[in-house]
């Protein structure tokens, strides 16, 4: 089975994606979101505004991550971090997305 890459508490690993989550959440929540195939990234990041639809959003989100690289878990332990956590939850899925990204750039040099 798959691990994550990045831990739930390495918010700072990404400085940037940490403050943009800090000040709007929403963004972050809506582009996660939209790459998981959850929804659309304007209407997600709407729906975080109410919070229990925000969670429900955000674990949904992090639920594919776990299912596209193979991580064990259920849906109740996304949606209890998405609601205590829920700013570390929505960085280390974003970050979680972007890390083939960055694997694909660095095996082309």
């Amino acid at each position: 089975m798959g691990e994550w890459t990045h831990g739930l508490c390495s918010c700072l690993g990404d400085l940037g994606l940490c403050i943009q989550t800090c000040c709007c959440p929403c963004v972050t929540a809506g582009q996660n979101a939209e790459a998981t195939a959850v929804g659309g990234c304007v209407l997600c990041a709407l729906a975080f505004l109410a919070p229990c639809i925000g969670w429900f959003f955000t674990a949904q989100s992090r639920r594919n991550v776990r299912g596209m690289k193979g991580i064990e878990g259920s849906f109740l332990g996304d949606f209890c971090c998405s609601m205590c956590c829920t700013g570390c939850v929505l960085v280390q899925t974003a970050r979680e997305l972007r890390a083939p990204l960055a694997e694909q750039k660095m095996s082309r040099r």
